[in-house]
């Protein structure tokens, strides 16, 4: 599966089979997660079997079921790893989905996460990732048009552009807001900014860039400083 078709194919999924993660499937989120971290000097963790951070009245009030394994988003403090943790978690999203697992972005208070997350001096818990074998593959939700999320209209912007556009509006953002927009600022240089503010919008950005970077292709461009 190639990672235009993992983006098309991906959807968040809340309710889970108790079936185990395949220990091939688990050796090579692993050998992800171990190659993310020594590349960035971040701390992400997989925690199988662990009912607990997803369980009680919060989880079913948000609608989840049968979590046991999800991934912890853990950075060094600092506001550029915000954007990092969103771009890298979503890396390890999509390799998830082309080992036959689902997922599910989702904020979680550390309180939950304690016990089985390790966060050392001078690091930020950021976020949770659901992971295991849905019950479901999910669905699309609705989404915003093109010219609501590019300042350079659609009908003037190069293919490639257009297809990074495109991919970035597959991605997952929290509540579905879409607090991003693109703008081609030179023939290969392209603009990604923030358009409201929430909780996890710098998460959502580094998502929607990679998403960006996979439809148009990265020898295409580079991104604006």
């Amino acid at each position: 599966m190639t990672p235009t078709r993992a983006i098309e194919l991906r959807h968040a999924v809340r309710e889970y089979k108790r079936t185990p993660i395949d220990p091939d499937a688990l050796h090579a989120l692993q050998d992800k997660i171990a190659n993310i971290n020594f590349e960035t000097g971040m701390h992400f963790q997989l925690i199988t079997n662990e009912p607990k951070a997803f369980g009680g009245i919060r989880g079913k009030a948000f609608g989840f079921k049968g979590v046991r394994n999800y991934i912890a988003v853990v950075t060094p403090k600092g506001e550029k790893y915000e954007e990092m943790a969103g771009y890298y978690g979503e890396q390890i999203v999509l390799l998830a989905q082309q080992l036959g697992l689902n997922t599910c972005w989702v904020y979680a208070t550390a309180k939950r996460i304690k016990k089985t997350v390790k966060v050392d001096k001078g690091e930020k818990y950021q976020i949770l990732i659901a992971i295991g074998y849905g019950k479901t593959q999910g669905e699309p939700h609705i989404s915003k048009e093109f010219n609501d999320l590019s300042a350079t209209p659609k009908e003037s912007a190069p293919v490639w552009y257009k297809e990074g556009v495109r991919y970035a509006h597959l991605a997952p953002t929290a509540m579905n807001q879409q607090k991003f927009q693109f703008e081609l600022v030179g023939p290969e240089t392209v603009k990604a900014s923030i358009t409201g503010t929430s909780i996890c919008t710098r998460i959502d950005l580094g998502i929607v860039k990679l998403h960006f970077e996979i439809g148009a292709g990265k020898d295409k461009f580079h991104w604006a400083d």
